[in-house]
């Protein structure tokens, strides 16, 4: 395997991002106790919206768990949501907090988030039982006595050699993070501090669904890998002595939580192989030689949300996806664990900037997927290469995939076909996709905001473009079937 030519992009692109991680604050902010819970919608479309629950802890004493309550209307209903344990009866939902976003600090904060069906707004709000919009216990007009420091601080107990379960492991050096991976247990934190790493970062450990693992750090916390280095197996997997060239590779580690840090300079960004529910928030790739994320080897039940990807496919434009979802039927041979094929599937591609200078498809979807949602993510496509047949922002090549409330822009430079295309490379699939809601506008270049390439390949399953999207500065329209209303 060729050894990768080192790259120095870091000090490029880093400024002005946090206005493209903005998001809109719906005006609710209740407060329980020491809680104030701020519902955060992350982004709407025709029909419904997402959010998120922000939970800050304002008081003197750790929270150690939380629920939050609500009503929808009628006709509104929760469709998914993450980072929590979801009950329902009728229209009354419960939300309780996951192992790893439990325990709230003073000062501190956790969240989950959901979709949300229909235009309603939650109301009747309650944190811990008590009412959210007032009517808890009322607060003293005088304020507790503050108990003074204490003269000789409490002695501080060394940290063990191995953190226990449910601990936070800080980490400032390459070789402390490669040995947090390789030791991480379920309810760690894995804390980044502000630098570069260089080196490869894997991971083998798997979390729960009740107790996650996360890697988390501010944007300012690069990870680099300078390989790839020595001779790899057949099938990429970890092994002794040789360097993949991924940034942070996940291999059958389920359940993290990847959060606010940076991948760059390296030969892949993220790649999670056999790790189902993963979560990549608020994360920032750029400079990659080949794709930026890539969930594969039935990596299901995963989301990207809130993160920037730019300047993909360095050395080979047409791998330069920025969201790869699955193996295409070619290498169904090593990433095939699932019935033969690579199932991930379910996965949520949400609130994304995507672009530019992602020289392939900002998502490609491979055949043998299915269930995904796209939604609420910009596309800007200008630099998109055409190699490879990388001529669009999100090639379908999988089945049942709701694509959504995004908004795709294309300017030159770049070789671009249409705005979202799909494609049938294996019997069966390619299907049965929906767009609804979508903004294109196509440079004076594009044919087609949604062109589908194949009617007769998908007679009961047919894949469905709403009247709900538009179209500016097509060469032909909004697409080359007949629309839904």
């Amino acid at each position: 395997m060729p050894v990768k030519t080192s790259h120095r992009w870091l000090a490029a692109g880093a400024a002005g991002l946090a206005a493209a991680l903005a998001v809109s604050v719906a005006p609710f902010a209740w407060a329980a106790g020491g809680l104030t819970a701020s519902l955060v919608k992350t982004s709407t479309w025709p029909g419904g919206y997402g959010a998120d629950y922000v939970l800050t802890n304002g008081g003197a004493t750790a929270v150690t768990t939380w629920t939050v309550e609500f009503d929808l209307p009628t006709g509104t209903s929760v469709s998914n949501s993450w980072s929590s344990v979801r009950t329902q009866d009728g229209q009354h939902y419960r939300f309780t907090n996951v192992g790893y976003n439990g325990t709230i600090a003073p000062g501190g904060s956790e969240s989950f988030g959901f979709n949300v069906s229909g235009a309603g707004n939650p109301t009747n709000c309650t944190v811990n039982g008590d009412p959210c919009a007032g009517g808890g216990p009322a607060p003293t007009t005088t304020a507790a006595p503050t108990t003074p420091a204490p003269t000789t601080p409490p002695p501080t107990t060394p940290p063990p050699t191995t953190a226990p379960p449910g601990t936070t492991v800080n980490v400032s050096t390459a070789a402390q993070l490669q040995a947090a991976l390789a030791a991480a247990a379920p309810g760690q934190t894995i804390q980044l501090a502000a630098g570069t790493y260089r080196g490869p970062f894997v991971t083998t450990r798997a979390g729960t669904a009740a107790s996650r693992i996360t890697l988390t750090g501010p944007r300012g916390a690069v990870l680099v890998n300078d390989g790839p280095t020595g001779t790899g197996p057949g099938c990429p997997a970890p092994t002794a002595g040789w360097d993949s060239g991924y940034g942070l590779w996940l291999f059958d580690a389920p359940h993290w939580n990847l959060t606010g840090f940076t991948v760059a300079e390296s030969k892949k960004g993220i790649v999670l192989d056999n790790s189902h529910h993963v979560t990549i928030d608020g994360v920032y790739v750029h400079h990659t030689e080949d794709e930026a994320v890539h969930f594969r080897r039935s990596s299901a039940d995963g989301i990207i949300r809130n993160s920037v990807i730019t300047d993909t496919g360095l050395a080979q434009p047409g791998y330069g996806e920025g969201v790869y979802l699955g193996s295409a039927q070619s290498n169904f041979g090593c990433h095939g664990n699932s019935g033969g094929m690579d199932r991930s599937d379910r996965v949520q591609v949400l609130n994304n900037r995507i672009g530019p200078r992602v020289t392939a498809e900002h998502v490609d979807i491979k055949e043998g997927t299915e269930g995904g949602v796209i939604r609420g993510n910009t596309f800007d496509g200008q630099g998109i290469s055409g190699t490879n047949s990388g001529d669009s922002w999100i090639d379908a090549k999988g089945n049942g995939y709701l694509v959504e409330g995004n908004t795709g822009t294309f300017r030159a430079p770049g070789t671009f076909a249409n705005g979202y295309e799909t494609h049938n490379l294996l019997t069966g699939y390619g299907c049965g996709n929906v767009w609804r809601g979508n903004t294109s506008d196509l440079g004076g270049v594009g044919r087609y905001a949604v062109y589908v390439s194949s009617t007769s390949k998908c007679p009961a399953n047919p894949n469905v473009v709403h009247a709900s999207n538009t179209v500016t500065n097509a060469v032909g329209g909004l697409t080359n079937i007949a629309v839904t209303p």
